[in-house]
This record gives structure tokens, C-alpha cells and sequence, in this order.
């Protein structure tokens, strides 16, 4: 059992993202929450997501504390390193 997610996790998304779903996804089954910004509804946060991200310009673009992540394959990179945990704030319960 874990605790609950104590970062603050931002995700740029558009509805017809596969990476995108694949991501959430991962966050869901981890029962983190997280906040989503979908450029496909707000197109003016499209500049927004670029300049936080350094230039990315695909999503999803993935922010954990303010931290850009990257899309996700990152993020599920992270997982499979076992760093995602951490950086999520994450820990199990009886540690």
C-alpha cells in the first residue's frame, strides 16, 4: 500500500493523444492525481507548455513539482528505473 502522491503533477495533453492516455494511465493506476491542461480545448496554453518545457513542442509534456519530465516515454522510463516513486513523493507504507 502507498501513501498519497505529495508532488504536484501537470500534464499538457490533447484528447487524441495515445501517449497521452498511456500516460494518464500509468498516473491513474499509481492513484496519483494530477492536474491536465488540455491545449486541444485551450490552444493559447500551447506557448505556455513550450516555454516551461524548454522547447517541447509534442505531448504530452509532463511536470512533476514544477519539474519538466518530459512526454511519456519518460515518464515510463522513470517508472521502470524505479525513480518515479520518489520523485512522486511516493513511499510505502511501513518504511
Amino acid at each position: 500500500m502507498t501513501e498519497p502522491c505529495h508532488a504536484k503533477v501537470e500534464l499538457y495533453t490533447t484528447a487524441w493523444c495515445p501517449y497521452c492516455i498511456r500516460a494518464k494511465r500509468l498516473l491513474d493506476k499509481k492513484g496519483v492525481r494530477y492536474i491536465e491542461y488540455r491545449i486541444d480545448r485551450h490552444p493559447e496554453l500551447r506557448a505556455e507548455m513550450v516555454q516551461r518545457s524548454g522547447g517541447g513542442t509534442t505531448v504530452p509534456q509532463i511536470f512533476i513539482d514544477g519539474r519538466p519530465i518530459g512526454g511519456s516515454d519518460d515518464l515510463h522510463a522513470l517508472e521502470y528505473q524505479g525513480r518515479l516513486d520518489a520523485l512522486l513523493g511516493l513511499t510505502a507504507q511501513g518504511e
